[in-house]
C-alpha cells in the first residue's frame, strides 16, 4: 500500500507549535518526525508518528496519532472529517477527562476539504478488546458500556444541544432523509433480488411508511444526548493488563444529537450474532442504566430504556442500506443486515409498526 502524502502539520516547526498550544511542550522543540506505523483503517488513514526533541521536553509525547482522509473516500465522506474535527476541537474540551483521547491539533479546510487530527497516542497503554470481527468478553463489554454511559451522561439533555452543540434535524429534514433512504432502498432491493426475502421487503416498506411516527421519539427533544453514531466495540480502547486507567472512545466522524440507545443497538444488534447478543444484551442494558443513574441522569426509567432500545434496533435496518449506498464492501453490510434482522425478530420490533 502506497504511503499517503503527509500534511504540513507534521513538519517539526508546526508540530512544535501544536504541542505547545496543547500544553504538553514548553521550552523544547520537535527535531525529527518518523512514521512508526500505518493502521489500515476503512475510510481514513491513521498513522503513528514518532517524535524526537531538542531542548527541554519532559512530559512531551514521544509519539502521536495522525488521522487524515483516505483518498478513495475523501470527497464522499468529507462531512465525516468536518464532524470529527469539530468534535475534538469544540466538544471534547468540555467533557469530563479520560473519556476520549486528547487532541493536540485539528483542522478542516473548507476550500479543499482536506483535514487532519493530531491525537494522543495510547498504543502502549490501551488496546482494542479483540480483533475484528470477534466480540468482546463479558468483562470487556461491561467496561465498554460503562464508558459509553459516562459519555452519554455528560451530554444528557444538555442545555446547549441544538444551540452551541450540534444541530437538530427538523421534521422536514427527517422527511427528506427518509425520501433519500427510500430511493437507496429501492435500488438496494433490486440489486439483492431473491436474496432479500418478501418478509423483509414488507418490513422495509412498512418501516418507510411509518417513519414519521417512529421519528416522534427523536423530535420530542427529551432524554437525548450526543450519540457516537458508530459505536462498535472496535472504537473503544481498553487499558492493557496491569494498566490502571479508563476506557477511551475514538472515531467521532458520525456524532450527532440522538436517542442514546442508537449507540447500544448498533453495538449489539448490528454487530453481534444472536447467541452472543442474547447472552449479553440484558446484563449490558441493566449496567448501562445503572451507570447513567450514577452519573446524574434522572427520570429515565429502565422501561423507557427498553422501549428506546427496541426502537433503535428497528431503525438499524437502515444501516446496511446506507453503507451499501457509499460503497462500503458487502463483507460489512451483508453481515450487518443478517444480524440486525435477527435482533428485530428476537425483540419483536415489528410490533412498533
Amino acid at each position: 500500500m502506497a504511503s499517503p502524502q503527509l500534511p504540513a502539520v507534521v513538519e517539526p516547526a508546526r508540530l512544535t507549535a501544536a504541542l505547545r498550544k496543547g500544553g504538553v511542550l514548553d521550552a523544547g522543540a520537535v527535531r525529527e518526525v518518523k512514521v512508526l506505523h500505518q493502521h489500515p483503517a476503512m475510510v481514513s488513514h491513521v498513522i503513528r508518528l514518532g517524535l524526537r526533541y531538542v531542548g527541554e521536553s519532559a512530559g512531551a509525547p514521544h509519539s502521536v496519532i495522525l488521522k487524515m482522509p483516505h483518498s478513495v473516500y475523501a470527497k464522499t465522506l468529507a462531512n465525516s472529517g468536518r464532524q470529527e474535527v469539530a468534535f475534538y476541537t469544540h466538544l471534547a474540551p468540555n467533557m469530563p477527562p479520560q473519556i476520549v483521547p486528547r487532541c493536540y491539533d485539528g483542522h478542516f479546510d473548507e476550500e479543499n476539504q482536506a483535514w487532519h487530527l493530531l491525537l494522543e497516542d495510547l498504543t502502549d497503554s490501551h488496546e482494542i478488546a479483540a480483533d475484528w470481527p470477534l466480540p468482546p468478553s463479558r468483562d470487556q463489554a461491561m467496561a465498554i458500556v460503562s464508558a459509553l454511559a459516562r459519555w452519554h451522561a455528560s451530554w444528557w439533555d444538555h442545555s446547549g444541544l441544538g444551540e452551541t452543540v450540534g444541530t437538530w434535524a427538523s421534521p422536514d429534514d427527517s422527511a427528506k432523509l427518509m425520501d433519500t433512504f427510500a430511493s437507496h432502498y429501492d435500488r438496494f432491493a433490486d440489486l439483492l433480488g431473491d436474496r432479500l426475502s418478501e418478509e423483509r421487503r414488507i418490513l422495509y416498506r412498512r418501516f418507510i411508511e411509518k417513519a414519521e411516527l417512529l421519528l416522534q421519539r427523536y423530535h420530542s427533544h427529551r432524554h437525548v444526548t450526543i450519540a457516537h453514531g458508530d459505536a462498535h466495540i472496535w472504537n473503544f480502547l481498553l487499558p492493557r493488563s496491569g494498566v490502571t486507567d479508563t476506557v477511551r472512545i475514538f472515531d467521532f466522524d458520525q456524532w450527532r444529537i440522538n436517542v442514546p440507545t442508537n449507540d447500544l443497538a448498533y453495538m449489539m444488534a448490528t454487530q453481534w450474532y444472536p447467541e452472543r447478543r442474547q447472552a449479553l444484551e440484558r446484563p449490558l442494558l441493566n449496567h448501562y442504566h445503572q451507570t447513567l443513574m450514577q452519573h446524574g441522569v434522572a427520570g429515565y426509567t429502565r422501561g423507557t430504556l427498553d422501549q428506546d432500545y427496541r426502537r433503535s434496533v428497528l431503525w438499524h435496518i437502515t444501516k446496511p442500506v446506507w453503507q451499501w449506498s457509499i460503497n462500503i464492501p458487502p463483507l460489512i453490510w451483508w453481515n450487518n443486515l443478517e444480524r440486525v434482522f435477527a435482533a428485530v425478530d428476537d425483540l419483536g420490533c415489528e410490533e412498533l409498526l
